[in-house]
């Protein structure tokens, strides 16, 4: 956080500072703000600025009070409150990208960075954060704190020393990348892919990459727009930036590419890094060889930024997974491996996992234990049914469907009837208990299981206890 008095808070914001504390307090009257700024309450520590948002169900005014215990000197607030000295203003959503905005343009040397896509946004700027961080100091994004709160909030933990801000944006609608770019204007933008993620309340994909657009849109000429050159709909967005394109991806017209792309038994890329500064071999820690597309763009902002190849190169070779549930292995103590990517879904992320589970399952009983994916609209039935069909081409060999909207991936594999089993490979289970008892019957040593599904479909928690069971570890 860069330091502020609450005085500064108000002249930013608009608002007036209320202090109904008394006078003897140790907060002062105008308390200096230089601890984490949040939003929850429990997550408040000395110094901290307390965001009072009103949600759906919660009213953080209640909880000021709660975040003074923790710590916190101030609150951001739209009226005022007797446990804080506070800045109260008519819109705290409003003011507070305010803030966030005027703590970007106080570090005027900081390099923000954004990134989107419809799939392997949240892994690939966990990965630039691991890479960057070797060059100058880096935030990001804590998780997939990536909309108009998560945005705001990695914002005001930069520090006057920050070289690099990393963003990843998320978008459920026309409009809403464009918002975050005006809270911390991008001088990078990367847009890895255009999906079907989110489709049912887009329209269509074509709608999905207007909204992805909007980022490059939103970059200076003096910037760079790293697209994935393997997605036409991503490539087609060269023509709407003012910032120098770099094209990243395995076709002939990448100037930063992957060339002799092989995986190891645990379904680990490895690859030569091809770029205008010459070529550097790369060996990834992440399992799935979709991670390969990832890792070009990264390489492209390193590079751009003006981190040598062969650094750049070892960087990626030593960065792993930084947030949980995105294809998470687990080498349980019985033999039996988890990998738990059930964060979310979509149809393609869905491909990839799939894809994934089939590289590393060379000579073991591999298990697709597979939810529902939200948010498909009219296709929904059958972008299940593809999956279902996918996974028995790939050979899984045992594929369970949880919940009611998933059986069109049971009935994809092969499964018969609306309901039941269909015979000893693949089968449709009401829930994740019913899916955990079933596969504590069936699992043996050797076995490998992937879970997946969308995050309100419950299968990250099914993981988790599969992880349980008998101990385990992340191999590292």
């Amino acid at each position: 956080m860069i330091a502020l008095r609450l005085s500064e808070i108000a002249r930013i914001t608009g608002g007036q500072v209320f202090d109904a504390l008394d006078a003897a307090d140790a907060t002062g009257a105008d308390p200096l703000v230089d601890g984490p700024v949040v939003t929850d309450s429990r997550e408040a520590a000395p110094g901290s600025l307390y965001i009072a948002r009103i949600g759906e169900d919660l009213d953080g005014h209640d909880f000021v009070a709660a975040a003074r215990s923790q710590g916190a000197v101030a609150a951001l607030t739209s009226r005022p409150v007797p446990d804080l000295p506070s800045v109260v203003v008519q819109d705290v959503q409003a003011a507070f990208v305010l803030l966030a905005h005027a703590l970007v343009e106080r570090n005027t040397g900081v390099v923000v960075i954004g990134v989107t896509g419809s799939s392997g946004k949240t892994t690939t700027k966990d990965l630039l954060w691991s890479v960057l961080q070797r060059h100058g100091e880096t935030v990001a994004n804590v998780g997939s704190l990536n909309s108009e709160v998560g945005v705001p909030l990695t914002v005001c933990r930069i520090t006057p020393t920050t070289a690099y801000l990393v963003l990843e944006m998320g978008s459920r609608g026309i409009g809403h990348i464009e918002y975050l770019t005006r809270i911390a204007p991008p001088r990078i933008g990367v847009v890895l892919n255009v999906g079907t993620a989110h489709v049912g309340e887009f329209g269509s994909r074509e709608a999905i990459a207007r909204a992805k657009a909007e980022l490059v849109q939103a970059l200076p000429a003096t910037g760079f727009a790293v697209l994935n050159a393997d997605d036409p709909a991503v490539w087609g967005m060269a023509s709407q930036t003012r910032a120098q394109v770099i094209a990243v991806g395995e076709s002939a017209q990448a100037s930063v590419r992957a060339a002799d792309v092989t995986l190891d038994a645990q379904g680990r890329a490895s690859f030569t890094l091809v770029s205008d500064q010459g070529t550097a071999p790369v060996v990834l820690g992440f399992h799935g060889e979709h991670h390969v597309g990832n890792a070009l763009a990264v390489a492209a902002v390193a590079l751009a930024v003006g981190m040598p190849l062969g650094e750049v190169a070892d960087a990626l070779g030593d960065a792993r997974p930084l947030s949980r549930w995105r294809m998470e292995v687990h080498e349980r103590a019985d033999g039996v491996t988890i990998v738990n990517d059930a964060y979310n879904a979509n149809p393609d992320s869905m491909r990839a996992a799939l894809q994934a589970l089939a590289a590393m399952g060379h000579g073991r009983r591999t298990w697709a234990v597979l939810g529902e994916m939200l948010e498909l609209g009219p296709d929904s039935a059958g972008e299940h049914d593809a999956v279902g069909r996918l996974a028995r081409r790939l050979g899984i060999s045992r594929i369970v469907a949880v919940g009611q909207g998933a059986q069109p991936i049971h009935h994809g594999a092969g499964g018969k009837g609306s309901g039941g089993s269909g015979g000893e490979s693949t089968w449709v289970v009401p829930d994740t208990e019913a899916a955990y008892q079933l596969l504590v019957r069936h699992l043996a040593p050797g076995d490998i299981v992937l879970v997946k599904s969308s995050r309100d479909a419950g299968l990250r928690w099914l993981g988790d206890r599969l992880v349980a069971d008998t101990g385990s570890q992340v191999p590292s």
